[in-house]
């Protein structure tokens, strides 16, 4: 957090002046959503979490956040086997078609790692985050867990899942 503020929604400050007692009890509340480690000996290297939506229409998808590597473990693998264990644990849960994530404008070897697994640009969000004054726009991307021809059947015919457009895809 403290090498690259942008990747988090959360500050250093913030997460060093939270009591331990309140980030136990935020992760003991998030039931359906898992956590993953990667480990050096005994030091976390890098870390991932997963979850699914709960609102029934919302049910079919997935999502990837804090995605996070330490600095000194960066192109070592450690992120593309965080990865594979977050889409391992997805491939589990009955029903869910479509994962989404966010990575902020920038962050190059994330998009690349993401695209490589087959991920798509759909969206940006713009002032994502406000870093010491300046705002940072994340991209959006989603992978489809169904198949190709469900996809490209709803946007030949014009259905509600191929009418949205009006992204800004410039990275």
């Amino acid at each position: 957090m403290r090498e690259t503020p942008t990747a988090f929604t959360s500050s250093y400050e913030e997460e060093c002046n939270t009591p331990l007692s309140v980030t136990e009890a935020y992760f003991a509340s998030e039931a359906g959503r898992n956590r993953f480690g990667a480990f050096d000996g005994d030091r976390l290297v890098g870390m991932v979490g997963v979850g699914r939506e709960s609102q029934i229409k919302l049910r079919h998808k997935a999502f990837i956040r804090g995605m996070q590597v330490d600095v000194a473990y960066r192109g070592t693998g450690v992120g593309r086997q965080l990865m594979n264990q977050a889409m391992e644990c997805i491939a589990t849960m009955e029903g869910v078609t479509k994962v989404t994530l966010a990575v902020t404008v920038g962050n190059a070897a994330a998009i690349h790692l993401y695209e490589s697994m087959g991920f798509k640009v759909y969206g940006r969000e713009h002032c994502a985050l406000i870093v010491d004054g300046v705002p940072y726009d994340d991209i959006l991307m989603d992978k489809n867990l169904g198949t190709e021809k469900d996809e490209s059947d709803a946007l030949s015919s014009g259905t509600a899942a191929g009418t949205s457009s009006g992204f800004d895809q410039t990275i």
